[in-house]
């Protein structure tokens, strides 16, 4: 559980909501870390640059890429 509430939809920044926008068009939801670093749009902008860089399209199809970020996490013991 984070430390730190989740943003709401429609009580963030307008470049924000945007992004919001996007990322529920796309993926159907808009994952909770988004929403926690929303509190500080200059690191959400970082780092959805950095995410889309990383997971967005490429040599390595999408879904791969999910299944590895699983993998990975449950390797790390993540239990989110």
């Amino acid at each position: 559980m984070s430390r730190l509430p989740r943003t709401r939809w429609g009580q963030v920044e307008p470049e924000v909501q945007r992004a919001f926008e996007a990322f529920w068009k796309a993926r159907g939801n808009v994952p909770n870390l988004f929403r926690v670093l929303a509190h500080r749009p200059t690191l959400f902008r970082t780092f959805t640059s950095h995410f889309n860089a990383v997971m967005g399209e490429g040599t390595v199809d999408v879904r791969l890429k999910e299944l590895m970020a699983v993998r990975v996490s449950q390797l790390n013991g993540c239990r989110y």
